[in-house]
């Protein structure tokens, strides 16, 4: 039997995920090692915890080995947006790839169970609605988005070749659009772009018709996920699908945001970018089944509590 807090790694713990998590894991009386190479992430994430003598940043790139101590890894680390992973694709693809490998040797060597941040981007342009576990996706492997989404099938594939191998413990979760408090400004998603431009009085863009469909879950809803898939029984090892599966058009969004925010702001219309989803909806029956797992957290009531950050952030 262990005695004393549980060391926990979080990689990408400033990000805007991370921070929430290593929030929730200190609150849960965890020592917590937040690792991040500041690429997406800030410091201004993680500033109310740096005081905290069980909370600690190390700057560093997970393409590269890292030589720690810990009880549990989660594998937060690499850019999530695609203004942001696409600024350097090389790099996008090397944090997926080379930073599961560096995460998974880490974790075998000290015998660590380990969590992977993946992604319903694996599913690509889905051609099954909503999404399961079982579909294997349709994936543009050449185009502008597969640094990413490329990326994050590989470091599946690699967590579980190190669970049959090694037999690691290996929790595998794919993300769906999930907002919050401490979104970067500048990502480019959907819910910081319409809120951000509202705020301003600025135009708001959507691309195509806005006829493509997206499901948003509140950031501590995610984190709860987290939390019950890592704490679950070895035997469930994932992958496992957490999002809200309450389905809406982005224009739909956008007129709940201008209603919201109470600017009059006219919606202007720019061309789909390349391989961008046009359906994306999770079906969390899994979720529920094995980890007793569901948003609580309201649309509404996440947009409201968004909308007060950047109200805050931005001084308006």
């Amino acid at each position: 039997m262990k005695y004393g807090r549980k060391r926990v790694l979080v990689t990408g713990g400033a990000g805007f995920l991370g921070s929430h998590l290593c929030e929730r894991l200190l609150a849960e009386g965890n020592d917590v090692l937040c690792v991040d190479n500041l690429f997406t992430g800030t410091k201004d994430n993680i500033v109310h915890l740096l005081d905290n003598p069980y909370f600690e940043l190390v700057r560093h790139d997970v393409t590269f080995p890292l030589y720690v101590e810990v009880d549990e890894i989660y594998n937060l680390a690499c850019p999530a947006s695609p203004i942001h992973y696409q600024r350097d694709p090389v790099q996008t693809t090397k944090t997926s790839v080379h930073g599961a490998i560096n995460m998974l040797g880490l974790a075998k060597r000290v015998g660590a169970k380990i969590f992977q941040a993946s992604t319903s981007e694996v599913y690509g342009d889905p051609e099954v609605h909503p999404q399961t576990e079982d579909y294997r996706g349709s994936v543009n492997p050449i185009g502008p988005r597969a640094c990413y989404d490329e990326g994050k099938r590989c470091a599946e594939t690699l967590f579980f070749d190190y669970w049959r191998q090694h037999d690691l413990r290996i929790k595998v979760a794919r993300i769906f659009n999930t907002f919050g408090p401490r979104m970067h400004p500048d990502d480019g998603r959907v819910v910081s772009n319409f809120i951000v431009q509202a705020l301003e009085g600025r135009p708001i863009t959507l691309y195509g018709d806005g006829s493509q469909t997206r499901s948003f879950c509140f950031v501590d809803d995610l984190i709860e996920g987290f939390i019950r898939l890592m704490g679950s029984d070895d035997t469930i090892t994932g992958p496992i699908n957490l999002g809200n599966p309450r389905e809406m058009t982005v224009r739909e969004l956008a007129e709940m945001v201008v209603a919201m925010v109470g600017n009059k702001a006219e919606i202007v219309y720019r061309p789909l970018p390349a391989d961008d989803p046009l359906q994306r909806q999770p079906n969390i029956a899994l979720a529920k089944e094995k980890l007793g797992w569901e948003p609580k957290v309201t649309l509404e009531n996440g947009l409201e509590r968004t909308i007060a950050y950047f109200r805050e952030r931005m001084k308006v």
